[in-house]
């Protein structure tokens, strides 16, 4: 099996912008615009007597305050208002490094001690100011934080669903049949993109794609925030498209709760696994049968399956179609185009070389001449490499000129040439897709809509051709 395409992360990770995703996770539920001062005070509170999984796999606790003062300033300023700023006092622990142990010290005779009250402690005994954050990372490596000394109750797991639709979806990957592969000379497995929304039991997007990497599974999520509206959480696994920084980002900049299910543990995931043993059953079972002859061919069929069948039918459960079930929640949260292009974006850090130029992909930029010797952050968008936007400390600062552009796209973009599909002939899957073009015709095709960046991925009609496919989507109000 080819290794996958590098991710956006292969240079040097921006240890600011690390931290900025980490803040956000812990904020993402409270930072909802949708809550009421009551219901974020409730949450806040909750958090601040939670013990939260650093980067560095420490285990940290954060104040009331603190939680708040990240809060207003991701509402300010966004992903950039998360960063962390130099501090005044730093260099004194490297200075001073019996500080530390006599934190730990103090910790270790009263346990109840805050990492507020020992730091005040230090400061009136040696007249030294260390800030309560740094005594409450040194505590937690040294295994004396009050939440690992603290007894932590069992909890109990019930069923969960959420109160309205867009406010969980659940994304995973369903691997498929081997479909032709142009770029392989051959045929390659398939492998869906599905997100479903946990209220409705809406098949919101999905796409069979030759490559399971990380561009993918962005791909999927913008056309489903394109057709849908924004969610408020997005529920995955552990998986590399799923686990990785692009992602993270992504969801930072449109304020989704990104949350990723615990190794062993699929509570939540129910929705997810009965919605790929239905495509499993109805759609996979009659598309081998009837064959196919290209991924595109695959596409058409599944989005007209899912439009006609899956979305159609009446849910044990819930006793409505999904799709009758998500339109009466009316789900109104729009993305922002600029915002949502931005949010698609990629992002590296490079070293400016003492010539003025930076490398990505195979690819040689020119940037300013005073940025030399300095680390830059590069953002773009995958699918054009010929623009690039310099940031400094989360400042544009300017662009990258490309000197030598050897290649246009990211090599983890999938699908960069797709195949003209061929005559099928009559099966179910054809009357599914037949009765979904007669209902849709003259609505606007969303799926059809050329994307920010992405209009060279379009695929291309023969329109002199009287058999190529015309498959309008399924126009839903956003409310």
């Amino acid at each position: 099996m080819p290794h996958p395409a590098p991710g956006p992360a292969g240079g040097p990770r921006d240890r600011a912008e690390q931290i900025a995703l980490f803040r956000f996770r812990v904020i993402a539920e409270p930072a909802n615009p949708r809550l009421s001062p009551t219901e974020r005070g409730r949450l806040v509170r909750a958090l601040a007597r939670q013990a939260h999984e650093h980067p560095d796999g420490s285990l940290c606790t954060f104040s009331r305050n603190t939680l708040d003062r990240w809060i207003a300033a991701y509402q300010a300023k966004g992903l950039d208002g998360l960063r962390p700023v130099r501090r005044a006092d730093a260099g004194q622990v490297r200075r001073h490094p019996e500080l530390l142990a006599e934190a730990a010290a103090l910790r270790a005779e009263r346990p109840a001690r805050s990492a507020a009250q020992i730091a005040e402690i230090l400061r009136a005994r040696h007249g030294i100011t260390v800030s309560e954050r740094t005594v409450r990372a040194h505590l937690v490596r040294k295994g004396l934080s009050r939440a690992a000394l603290a007894a932590q109750p069992a909890r109990a797991t019930g069923r969960y669903e959420a109160e309205r639709p867009n406010e969980r979806w659940i994304g995973d990957v369903l691997v498929g049949p081997f479909v032709p592969c142009p770029r392989v000379a051959g045929s390659k497995r398939a492998r869906l993109f599905v997100l479903v929304d946990d209220h409705s039991r809406l098949l919101v997007h999905g796409r069979w794609v030759h490559e399971e990497n990380t561009r993918a599974g962005q791909d999927t999520l913008r056309q489903a925030i394109v057709r849908r509206g924004l969610p408020e959480q997005l529920y995955v696994d552990n998986g590399a498209p799923y686990a990785n920084q692009a992602l993270q980002r992504c969801c930072a900049v449109l304020g989704i709760h990104l949350i990723h299910s615990k190794p062993y543990r699929p509570q939540g995931r129910g929705k997810q696994e009965r919605l790929n043993r239905l495509i499993r059953e109805r759609f996979l079972l009659e598309a081998e049968q009837a064959g196919i002859a290209s991924l595109e061919e695959l596409n058409d069929r599944f989005h007209a399956w899912a439009e006609q069948v899956a979305n159609t039918r009446v849910h044990s459960e819930t006793g409505q179609t999904p799709l009758a079930r998500w339109q009466a929640g009316r789900p109104g949260r729009a993305a922002d185009p600029v915002l949502l292009a931005e949010a698609f974006r990629w992002s590296v850090t490079r070293m400016v070389s003492k010539t003025a130029t930076v490398s990505l992909a195979g690819n040689r930029y020119q940037v300013d001449p005073s940025l030399c010797g300095q680390r830059i952050e590069l953002r773009y968008d995958p699918e054009d490499l010929t623009q690039l936007t310099v940031f400094v400390a989360g400042t544009a600062v300017g662009i990258a000129t490309p000197l030598v552009v050897g290649h246009h796209t990211h090599p983890a973009v999938p699908q960069a040439a797709r195949p003209q599909p061929e005559p099928t002939g009559v099966d179910y899957l054809g009357l599914v897709l037949a009765a979904h073009e007669e209902q849709t015709i003259g609505q606007i095709a969303y799926r059809e809509l050329p994307l920010p960046g992405l209009d060279h991925l379009a695929p291309t009609r023969d329109h002199d051709d009287p058999t190529a496919d015309v498959e309008p989507d399924n126009p839903l109000e956003l409310g």
